[in-house]
């Protein structure tokens, strides 16, 4: 679900940078008086593991499409809604500038759409509510779908809402819209069996941690924990990311059969074309592998899995550079708090 540049005008873009800067603002005063050391690990591994995770992309049965783990749900849960969205925040930051994955300009709505509701939306009115003062397994599982399935549903229209405050007559709102929607509760549907499966390998580690959210990261049962979602991390961007489904994602899917093209050309002078020529200067690795020019074999494109080294080596830089600025984040929060 993330956008690209050319499916927003400058002032929406723009306008969504705002509310993104005013919401990463807040929550970074908020941290401020209440950050635990702890969470500077675990704020690092968390962010890289969703990183990893974004890039393997599975099957739809059924509809020639895609979907992608969001893990704003995970990160919420498991961090809180203001530390896990500065993690969210981290992950589509690296993405976009190292990998051309998501638009600058378009940065501010993807930060918004894959951070906001989950973090601030879906987990405080529906996760939290539905778990209740006793969990239980049944309860994560039914919390962690519902919770999944509104937040990207809200993600989605909001999606398609910024297509058309944008004026991309291309994707008309209705069309549009009825793809987007119920593509996306299929895609949500595995996002909430995905953040049980997790959340409740961390529960089996920590019992406390549904009971007492906001709990103490620095205290005993933490370590196996970060090793574990480092390892995790490391596999899944290094290895298993060779076996991303090759069938467009949902957004992609639902412009095709809205518009006949799975991305529309943005145009070529203005703040589209100096934001694209950023991203071309600071994208390292563009796509997640090497930039046009180097040796590819064009027939590896027809195999699956894709055994790709510069796939590989996406993941593992991607994750680092998202452990390193999600836990500076955090660093920096930790200082300022003492001050």
């Amino acid at each position: 679900m993330h956008m690209a540049d050319a499916l927003l005008s400058p002032a929406v873009g723009g306008a969504f940078l705002a509310a993104g800067a005013a919401l990463l603002a807040g929550c970074s005063r908020k941290l401020r008086n209440e950050f635990d050391d702890g969470k500077i690990p675990l704020m690092g591994v968390l962010a890289a593991f969703i990183f990893a995770a974004q890039m393997i992309n599975f099957t739809i049965p059924g509809t020639g499409s895609s979907g992608h783990l969001g893990g704003g749900m995970i990160l919420a849960i498991l961090l809180g809604p203001c530390a896990g969205f500065l993690a969210m925040a981290s992950v589509l930051t690296v993405q976009a500038l190292f990998f051309a994955d998501g638009g600058l300009l378009a940065l501010g709505c993807n930060i918004f759409n894959l951070g906001f509701f989950p973090c601030f939306v879906a987990y405080p009115l529906i996760f939290r509510p539905l778990l209740g003062r006793a969990p239980t397994r049944g309860r994560l599982l039914a919390a962690s779908l519902v919770a999944a399935v509104a937040a990207l549903q809200l993600g989605a229209f909001f999606v398609v809402l910024q297509t058309l405050l944008s004026g991309i007559s291309e994707l008309p709102f209705g069309p549009f819209l009825m793809l987007m929607q119920p593509i996306h509760l299929a895609i949500g549907v595995v996002e909430g069996l995905v953040t049980a499966a997790v959340v409740g390998y961390v529960w089996k580690a920590r019992p406390d941690m549904l009971t007492m959210p906001g709990g103490k990261v620095s205290a005993p049962g933490w370590k196996p924990v970060l090793i574990s979602l480092a390892a995790a991390t490391l596999l899944v961007g290094g290895i298993l990311s060779w076996f991303a489904s090759s069938h467009p994602d949902g957004l992609e899917w639902a412009m095709f059969h809205t518009s006949g093209r799975e991305e529309l050309a943005a145009p070529e002078a203005g703040v589209h074309r100096s934001l694209a020529a950023l991203q071309e200067t600071t994208a390292l690795l563009p796509d997640y592998g090497f930039k046009a020019g180097s040796e590819v074999d064009v027939e590896a494109d027809e195999d699956w899995p894709v055994v790709d080294v510069g796939t590989s080596l996406s993941g593992l830089v991607g994750g680092l550079l998202t452990l390193l600025v999600a836990g500076l984040a955090a660093w920096l929060l930790r200082g300022r708090s003492r001050v």
